[in-house]
């Protein structure tokens, strides 16, 4: 490579963006993605390490390399994508069979349309890649879906199913993930000018999808519809703020996330400054299965793994109506009596599904059984609220709240 375009390349933005390599006919040969460009197109001016033989004769051919800069490595890993598609790349050649690498697919013809990734995309459905990052794809879609709350599971959901609104939201929702018009929370307007939306930034088209979401804002205000303006105003504040986001050290939605659950419990033990090794993690909810009907669940976990042999149910036998203060009370005093008639240990982390209420429930009964729990917990999962007991036997109650900190029954999470 040349040095005068070792030069021109010297000159390359640090920000993200996407990388063009040409041969002497101004042919397309590569197209990149990088977190800086400069630092990334420079990295190939050095020898590889281990040798590369394919990259030297890439490098052999390419007369000139173009850049576009993103506004952040999500448009940057939109733009690789849409420009592969558009000038298949010779080099590119991992991606000459298509199917075998992943692609975005937004469904068609359904009431609720559906977006996932997929190795197989159907012509009949909406559908943007290949995708060379796998990784960087599904890292996006963490942060995409925040801002658009769609759906991507398997049920088959009719705006005229009357059974929607016995449903119960996933994880998404709570999460605020989804929208989830699963269980009747989103009517099919509302969700499908969400994928609307979606389509356009995923076109490239984010300033303009701001600019019209400006205009919505401004409108719901005038005719004072402010629920709707507070909705149009948190995407437009999600969509400008991409441009600060990384797509390394994200912490997705559990069921995407791989950790170390071992130094998940690291830091928990650091947050709330336990003196004590955490190992075992057990966690209470309460289900209302019917107006006179609940039933108490519990899951546990040792070293942040599942320990399904330690999973009970409890049918609720004292609380009449749906109580479900008094339910946290009934189920956790039982279980921790049962702990002390069995002469076994308390888990290291009792953990309510809930808010102050359900923890403060919880303490009554902690108190009842004399049971030292090293932390009690409740998770407000729709605020994404920690609430930590300040328990003392026989003294008052303090609590704690961390903002920002979100569990799930298999992973501890912590967010920006």
């Amino acid at each position: 490579m040349k040095e005068a375009l070792k030069k021109k390349v010297s000159e390359f933005p640090r920000g993200p963006g996407v990388y063009l390599m040409k041969d002497a006919r101004g042919r397309v040969v590569y197209v990149g993605k990088a977190k800086s460009l400069r630092e990334r197109v420079l990295s190939y001016f050095q020898p590889a390490n281990p040798p590369d033989p394919k990259r030297d004769l890439m490098l052999e051919e390419v007369e000139d390399i173009e850049h576009l800069e993103t506004a952040s490595e999500v448009e940057a890993l939109l733009a690789e994508a849409r420009l592969i598609k558009d000038t298949q790349p010779h080099y590119n050649i991992r991606l000459k069979d298509d199917k075998s690498y992943p692609y975005l697919e937004v469904t068609r013809r359904e009431d609720f349309p559906r977006v996932r990734v997929t190795r197989d995309p159907k012509k009949k459905n909406r559908n943007y890649g290949p995708f060379t990052d796998v990784y960087g794809l599904r890292q996006a879609l963490t942060i995409i879906r925040r801002i658009f709350k769609f759906c991507d599971c398997s049920l088959d959901i009719r705006a005229d199913d009357p059974k929607l609104r016995f449903r119960r939201p996933c994880l998404y929702y709570y999460l605020r993930a989804c929208s989830a018009p699963c269980a009747g929370r989103a009517s099919k307007k509302d969700y499908r000018e969400n994928i609307r939306a979606l389509t356009r930034f995923l076109d490239g088209k984010q300033q303009t999808l701001i600019r019209n979401l400006k205009k919505k804002m401004e409108q719901a205000a005038e005719e004072v519809r402010f629920e709707d303006a507070a909705k149009y105003r948190d995407q437009v504040e999600a969509l400008e703020a991409l441009a600060k986001r990384d797509l390394t050290g994200i912490f997705p939605v559990p069921e995407v996330l791989e950790v170390d659950p071992r130094r998940g419990l690291q830091q928990l033990e650091d947050i709330f400054e336990v003196d004590k090794q955490l190992r075992t993690i057990e966690g209470i909810d309460i289900s209302n299965l019917g107006p006179n009907e609940a039933v108490g669940s519990l899951v546990s976990f040792v070293d942040g793994q599942p320990f399904k042999s330690g999973y009970r149910r409890f049918r609720i036998k004292t609380v009449k109506g749906q109580d479900d203060l008094a339910m946290i009370q009934e189920v956790v005093s039982r279980r921790l009596r049962r702990i002390r008639e069995e002469g076994g240990v308390p888990p290291d982390i009792l953990l309510i599904d809930g808010g102050p209420g359900q923890l403060h429930a919880a303490e009554k009964a902690t108190e009842e059984q004399e049971a030292e729990v090293p932390l009690l917990l409740s998770l407000a999962k729709q605020e994404e609220i920690i609430h930590e007991s300040g328990l003392s036997i026989k003294s008052s109650f303090h609590h704690r709240t961390f903002p920002g900190i979100y569990m799930h029954s298999t992973f501890l999470c912590f967010k920006e």
